[in-house]
């Protein structure tokens, strides 16, 4: 039959949740307009969170092939993401790549993804995230679980040189790009907010982990990322303030509540995650008396960390 050897594109729908971030949602829309679509089909899904600021219109005005999806305004990452997968595989996609808005991407960065996701049975991968504004530096990339320092540590002083140079397997992958075979909604679920409103992507990978998934990550594979805020301590701040971070602010980081559940379900087991949630709070404590150590340790090299992690292919 005439065409019966074409190859069919690979579907992806690129899902992610915006919030009154206009100019940097319509930065990474051009961004993604620029990547290597060659043998790829994508439609894109931006959840439109309840915006105030014009993006949703701004959105349809420069970018009207992009699918703007409603939100209701208190759904935060985990429940928009959610809403966006939903949407995005109604049009049955191989693939569902989630990200952040405040994300840059390398033109090549999803073919490698696609190819990594390919070559590699059952996996989910990341990209390597790096700081925009110093572009040799790691974020957020491979964090380990440590009980007795509270949790989850992520990495500080990694490069684009000290990394692994082949993808390498981790234990939980930050959501500011993640490739998911589309067929993992249907035989996992979808994330939790009712574990988490704003950190659905640790218990979410976790949880694909420890149901026989493997965790990639692709160092070809580049994102180039908005720095997090400059950090404030809790201790730091007024009584009422830290009052609202861990009893009311029901997406703080610092939460009580999110902190213990976040624990409990993204650990190794729930007993690691009884003792690292206790550990937190009691390192809180332990710096407000005893202060800052001063510098931080000398990691070491990412790519000697994960030297057994890395896949042989």
């Amino acid at each position: 039959m005439p065409g019966s050897d074409e190859v069919k594109p690979v579907r992806l729908g690129i899902v992610s949740p915006v919030h009154n971030r206009r100019e940097l949602t319509l930065q990474c829309l051009r961004s993604l307009a620029r990547i290597d679509r060659t043998g790829l089909d994508v439609k894109i899904f931006i959840v439109d969170d309840g915006c105030t600021d014009g993006t949703g219109n701004a959105i349809r005005e420069n970018f009207p092939d992009v699918h703007v999806v409603a939100g209701t305004g208190d759904l935060w990452y985990t429940a928009g993401t959610n809403l966006g997968v939903v949407a995005a595989l109604k049009h049955k996609p191989d693939y569902v790549l989630c990200i952040n808005d405040d994300s840059i991407f390398d033109e090549k960065c999803i073919q490698r993804l696609i190819d990594c996701v390919r070559r590699n049975e059952r996996s989910v991968v990341g990209g390597l995230l790096l700081l925009w504004d110093q572009p040799h530096r790691v974020f957020q990339v491979a964090p380990i679980w440590k009980t007795w320092k509270g949790g989850w540590q992520h990495w500080q002083q990694q490069t684009v040189w000290t990394v692994p140079q082949k993808p390498w397997e981790v234990e939980l992958i930050v959501g500011n790009c993640i490739l998911y075979p589309a067929e993992i909604f249907a035989e996992v679920g979808y994330l939790n907010p009712q574990i988490s409103a704003q950190y659905g992507d640790a218990e979410f990978t976790t949880r694909l982990k420890k149901q026989g998934w493997r965790l990639l990550i692709e160092p070809r594979a580049r994102v180039f990322c908005q720095p997090n805020y400059e950090h404030v301590s809790l201790t730091s701040r007024p009584f009422a303030e830290q009052f609202d971070h861990l009893f009311r602010k029901r997406a703080s980081g610092m939460n009580v509540a999110h902190q213990f559940r976040q624990s409990i379900y993204t650990a190794p087991n729930k007993l690691a995650g009884v003792a690292g949630f206790i550990s937190f709070y009691a390192n809180v404590v332990r710096r407000k008396l005893l202060g800052s150590n001063g510098q931080p340790p000398a990691e070491g090299k990412l790519s000697d960390r994960f030297a057994r992690n890395v896949v042989k292919e």
